[in-house]
Parts: structure tokens; sequence; C-alpha cells
């Protein structure tokens, strides 16, 4: 057993013996279906702490020679798998964390050192068989191959490190990747090679240097979504063992919405607030916040508009196909979208192809990295939120139209258009903390002159739900008719308890004129 040759199970074996454990061992016969095949390159990037690591420990134990890992899988998913005996422990392993490599690398250059450090280990294993010295870590394994017929499986983790902590030197990450590709393409001695990191493979002009590899990132897990995070069965079963509120895990840390698997949560934050019993920020916790204000400073025509878009509820199209996948050449604002979808802060639905910020652990993040200048517009609507909630839940609707009023204006400023979305987008922000105990449905149906948002209370809450309609240049009146009529069915499922309608109204032609607001009760018969 080694540190890059066959490192063992030790990793796993601490896995599955912590309190909190996973099992997502099927992902194993995933990628046994693409040993020897010309799908045999796969990289699977996701935001720190999403359990990538984790994935590779699982995977060295369960393919190295180093160790004997049968018992360790006994009871767990994979052993139901007809391939299970075949592969298990029959592979030698390579296993590389790139971000050690290029920490410890100093002078000697990072693939110099890797070459270096890894032929160390060959050499013990088959030093007998390796005719030159001072020869490649490639020409070793070909030899290798050549006189044993042993194939290596290569799980390579944080493979992205130099592009995001090389940001500067194009050369050394040109250099980085040529020689991973000689290293992995269309070499024979390559079974697999499965690698990880938080970016996509990098881009250079119109081709990558590491073509091979099938990606499967934040913008398209594929066959991989249910290993991305924890699904909702999951956590789930996590709430009922720990006695903690199902409704709020969704709120805190669900979002990542994906094809089949629509609600992805974060592992980590999930496995905190299971140990603690406390539902907090702790996924955001693990980095500051000046991370993400970088990239909400960045000024690119129409950014700061769809930050203020999704903070309010919306979301927003983003053409992902721009982003050359590292964190300097950023050219346009869909380039940085697309960087936050990778790193975490967005969610992205693919069939729609639309970015949204997914719960209330990042709305917290974009908060924080808001509040420290260059967005004082938006702050002063979000602070007064929660007096907005209260007037609303008292029924102040002379109060709540001029607080509305308020909103809109600053929003309105920002968004550099004033139509039906931008209306919609400041009642979502104008009610930023009441999303501490509702969750936030909004609706923009294209060319009908009105935005519907509905808050549906958390369980337990006591609270009731609201209905807002937006109208322009009719009445508040026929805004709450209009509630009663269409019903809003899809926004009460599950739901019995009071309802407050609201409804407002604002006259375009006439901008100096302030909001009206009408807000009445109602049970939930009324909408159903």
């Amino acid at each position: 057993m080694g540190i890059y040759l066959n490192p063992g199970n030790k990793g796993f074996w601490e896995a599955i013996r912590s309190k909190i454990y996973i099992d997502k061992t099927n992902l194993i016969a995933c990628i046994n279906e693409r040993i020897n095949t010309k799908e045999k390159y796969i990289c699977v990037s996701r935001p720190r702490r999403f359990g990538k690591s984790m994935a590779l420990e699982m995977l060295a134990a369960y393919y190295s020679r180093g160790c004997e890992s049968g018992a360790l899988f006994a009871g767990l998913k994979i052993t139901q798998d007809a391939d299970f005996q075949e592969y298990l422990n029959q592979y030698d392993v390579i296993y590389l964390n790139m971000q050690q490599f290029l920490f410890e690398a100093d002078t000697l250059g990072l693939t110099k050192y890797l070459e270096q450090e890894v032929l160390r280990e060959l050499g013990k294993e088959y030093g007998k068989l390796l005719s030159q010295k001072g020869m490649g870590l490639a020409a070793a394994l070909r030899e290798i191959y050549a006189e044993t017929d042993r194939q290596f499986i290569f799980l390579i983790d944080e493979w992205d490190c130099v592009m995001r902590d090389r940001q500067e030197s194009e050369e050394i990450q040109k250099q980085y990747l040529d020689f991973m590709r000689n290293l992995l393409k269309d070499q024979p001695f390559v079974a697999l090679a499965y690698m990880t990191g938080i970016l996509p493979v990098k881009k250079y002009g119109q081709h990558s240097a590491l073509n091979m590899f099938q990606e499967y990132s934040m913008t398209d897990q594929s066959i991989f979504e249910e290993y991305t995070g924890f699904t909702e069965e999951e956590v789930k079963g996590l709430c009922e063992r720990f006695h903690m509120d199902f409704d709020k895990a969704g709120n805190w840390y669900d979002g990542y919405a994906f094809t089949e698997f629509c609600h992805i949560y974060n592992p980590k934050s999930v496995v905190e607030a299971m140990r603690r019993r406390r539902y907090s920020n702790y996924w955001t916790s693990t980095e500051t916040y000046e991370a993400l204000k970088i990239y909400l400073d960045m000024d690119y025509d129409g950014l700061r508009s769809d930050i203020v878009q999704m903070l309010g509820g919306g979301r927003v199209r983003v053409n992902t196909r721009s982003f050359l996948n590292d964190m300097r050449n950023l050219k346009i604002k869909d380039d940085v979208l697309t960087l936050l979808i990778h790193l975490g802060y967005l969610g992205y639905d693919s069939d729609s192809q639309e970015a949204f910020i997914p719960n209330k652990e990042i709305m917290g993040e974009f908060e924080n990295a808001m509040s420290v200048g260059g967005w004082s517009k938006v702050m002063e609507v979000l602070k007064a939120s929660e007096k907005l909630l209260e007037d609303t839940l008292k029924g102040d609707a002379k109060s709540v139209a001029a607080e509305l009023d308020r909103a809109h204006m600053e929003v309105a400023s920002i968004l550099t258009y004033n139509d039906e979305n931008s209306l919609g987008c400041a009642i979502g922000l104008a009610y930023y903390s009441a999303r501490k105990d509702y969750k936030l449905i909004r609706e923009l149906p294209a060319g009908k002159g009105f935005a519907d948002i509905a808050f549906l209370p958390l369980p337990h809450t006591g609270k009731p739900a609201l209905l807002v309609e937006l109208k322009y240049d009719k009445s508040a009146e026929a805004a709450i008719q209009q509630i009663k009529d269409r019903k809003y069915p899809q926004a009460f499922e599950n739901y019995a308890g009071e309802i407050l309608l609201i409804g407002v109204n604002y006259e375009k032609g006439n901008p100096d004129k302030p909001h009206r607001c009408l807000i009445e009760k109602a049970e939930k018969d009324v909408c159903s």
C-alpha cells in the first residue's frame, strides 16, 4: 500500500464509520460500465465540500489492489450489482491530489514533482521492469504495461487547482494540461481516468487539451445527478433520524435542480445541521463572502440587474457555452453567472437555461457580500422588509402601498427597465425577510401585464399564506378579484389555513402617483 500507488481504503473506512454516512456506492456501478471503453475518461466537477474527495476515496477502496475491501462494502447498495465482485480490488490505482502536489512542488514545478513522487513508488513495486533511469511517468507506465499487461485506474482530485490558484499564468496552465494529456490520452495502460474539481475542463481556442474527457458539471450532471449532493429522500431520512424539520431543511439547503432529481441538497450543510441540531449557514461559513463579492462587483452590462432579479426570487437566462472554464477570462456577464453556478452560488435549470439563487443559505451569502458597499439601494429595500411584512400581517394596506412604492422605485433604478418584471422583482425583494418563514413562489406569465407572487408559510410557523397580484393601470380591487378567479391551486397544495390576498396597482402613465394596495383575508376554499 502506498501514498499514490494503491493508497488503500482508510479514507472510505473512516467515512462509513462516521455518525452520518449516506450510501452512494451505486456510483461504482456507473463507473464500472466505463472501464476499458471509449467512455473511460470522466471529469466530474462540483462546488467545494460537495463530497468529491469522499467519492474518490470510495473508488480507491473498491478498485485498489493494495487492500481487501469486501468487508467494508458489506450491506451497501453496490453489493447487489452483478459486477461487484468482478472489479473489487483488481486494479493498480494511481491516486493524485493535485492540490497537494501544487502546494509541495516549490521550485521543482508541479509536473516534475508529481513525476518524481509517483515514479518513486512505482520503482518500489515495478523497479525491475523499468529499463532506463530518468524516464518520464508515461514512459514508465507503458513499459510496465508491456511487461505485465496490467492497466491502471487514475483517480485525480482537485484537477483544476492550477486554473484556480495560478490564474495569472496561462503558460503554467498550458504546460500542466499538456502533461495531463500526454499521461492519459490514448495510453494503453489507462483502464479508467476519473477526475474531480470545481471547474470543467479548461478550454483553449476551439479545442480542449483534455477533450477525451466526458464532462459532468453543475450545468449538466446527467447520470451523476443523485451523487451530486443529497437527494430529497436521503434528507427526509436524516431529518426523521435526528428529529429535525424537513421543510426547514429544504428552505435552507435545497435548490440544486437537475433533470430527474429536481431536489438536490447541499451535503456539507445538511450534515452539519443534523450534527448540531440547528439550521444555519455552514457551507458558506467555510469561505469568506469576499470570494463572492469579487464577482458581484464586476462591471459587466446587465450583471447587477440580473443579480437583483434573482435576489427578488426570479430567474435569469444564461448562456453557459461562452465560459472558458477558468476564473480569469471572464468577458461577459454570462461568464460570471456560469462561474457562480460552478462555484455553487447559483442553481441552474438546464431545461430552461436559467440561473437562480437556490436557497436561504446562499441568499444570506449574497446579502453579506452586498452589504459592504456598492449595493446601498438594494440593502435599503432589504432592511425595510421586516416592517413591510409586519404591516402586511396587520392588514395595514396604506403602509404596505407606501413601502412597495419605495421598493419599486429603488429596484427600477437598478434594473434599468420599468415593467411588470421590475415590479415583481421589487415585491420579491421587499418581502425578503419573509423568506425565513415562507417559501416564495413567483410566476411571470409573458405578455399579460401582471406578475403573480405567492408566499407559502413553512409548517408550524402559524402564519397565513400571502398571495400578491400585481396590476398596471387598473385597480387594487381588480387584482384581488383576479386572485379569486384564477384560484392558484398549485401554490397551496397541502396547505390549509388563512390566506391574505394582496392586490397592488401601479399606474404606468403616472409614475408620480403612488401604488395602491388592498388586503383581504380569506380561507383556502376561496382559491380552491
